[in-house]
């Protein structure tokens, strides 16, 4: 696979200078998580790197997600009449998503304790978080799936809106202040998500359908979980981070528009996916709601990760992404009945597309970065010491 140097010779001198900053207020992270963390990366080898450690808890999310794609792959295995899900599934989920939070939370320590923190760890670690948002949503709604005791696949799609809404708010922060300010709704939700999956697997999917409390079902808590968590903590807590920053005058753009920009290229991306379930001729979201799920978390991530080199680089956003020119030929092409009798087929093709792309990006930018710090003499020197 022939290589692309996505990150510019300014970015490069960007990253030379960063110095992470970070702030986390969440008394769960603080009290709870931070103490437990401290103690698993203790057991931890020295010479486990800490990359690899972030890597293999993404591929937990991902085995998760795989497995759920086989025992439910169109979200109807939660419903009344239909074969459900294993109770094994449901704790090995359990497990595997407790442990990829562990490992997201230790992968960082370790890096310090080994002394080997780079801005590159950095940048894998919250790129592969940036995708690990779909896997969260979409295994997450098998526990109630979309039948007449779940939710409907066009409101989950918005809802995993608000969590790439969430998950790119903290990175506008620091694009805007150079502080980032972790969201208490993520160790919240983690925990949740976990606790929830183990208990599936002890009561079965039936407990779901039973109202918590008069016609108030837990598919309603689900849901307001989800969209309370955006607009009663995480985004009140980012304005008011940016404002505070900005009333101290060290504000890093002054221009609205310049503050703006990371939002260009998301916003478009939700147009444009929004566009296509709105007027697809075969109702795409109904017939292939996990693809499209995938599709649209994967284009997010890409996005997102050149926010991402931007903001620890501290250069410009680009407000349009590339990968969203094609998309939109894509789209036009579908919504005008073109390509009616092989809507399904174009939704494979340009998810594949999608996925190979953001692979190529990463693959490119970890390498091209990996160069620049020498990283593979850094291990190579540290194998030899041990």
């Amino acid at each position: 696979m022939a290589l692309y140097h996505y990150v510019t010779q300014e970015q490069l001198l960007g990253f030379d200078k960063y110095k992470y900053s970070a702030v986390d207020s969440n008394p769960l992270s603080i009290y709870v998580m931070h103490p437990f963390w401290n103690s698993v990366v203790k057991i931890l080898p020295t010479w486990l790197a800490p990359n690899l450690i972030t890597f293999t808890g993404f591929m937990f999310l991902v085995l998760t997600f795989t497995l759920l794609s086989f025992f439910d792959f169109d979200f109807y295995a939660s419903g009344e009449g239909h074969t459900h899900v294993p109770s094994w599934v449901w704790i090995a989920a359990g497990l595997f998503n407790f442990l990829a939070y562990t490992l997201d939370g230790v992968d960082g320590k370790q890096a310090r304790r080994t002394n080997s923190s780079t801005p590159l760890g950095e940048l894998f670690d919250h790129g592969l978080d940036s995708w690990a948002c779909v896997f969260f949503v979409a295994t997450v709604y098998s526990v109630f799936g979309r039948g007449e005791t779940g939710v409907g696949v066009v409101m989950l799609y918005y809802l995993l809106w608000v969590v790439l809404f969430s998950f790119i708010l903290s990175h506008w922060e620091k694009y805007n202040t150079g502080i980032l300010f972790l969201p208490w709704g993520y160790d919240i939700s983690q925990v949740t998500i976990s606790v929830v999956y183990i208990v599936t697997a002890v009561v079965g999917v039936e407990t779901w359908y039973k109202p918590v409390i008069g016609n108030v079902h837990y598919r309603n808590l689900f849901t307001v979980m989800i969209v309370g968590c955006l607009f009663v903590v995480t985004l009140p807590m980012s304005l008011y981070n940016v404002f505070k920053v900005y009333r101290n005058n060290t504000l890093k753009h002054s221009s609205v528009y310049e503050a703006l920009l990371p939002f260009f290229s998301p916003v478009l991306l939700f147009v444009l996916s929004t566009l296509w379930i709105s007027l697809s001729p075969t109702d795409i979201i109904e017939k292939q709601p996990r693809i499209f799920y995938l599709m649209v978390g994967t284009a997010f991530s890409n996005v997102t990760c050149k926010l991402i080199v931007c903001q620890m680089s501290n250069t410009r956003c680009k407000p349009l992404s590339l990968l969203l020119l094609p998309m939109t030929a894509v789209v036009l092409l579908v919504i005008s009945g073109t390509l009616q009798n092989g809507e399904i087929i174009v939704l494979y093709i340009w998810t594949a597309v999608v996925i190979l792309t953001h692979i190529h990006y990463g693959v490119s930018v970890v390498k091209q970065l990996s160069d620049h710090f020498n990283i593979y003499e850094k291990i190579v020197l540290k194998a030899a010491e041990v």
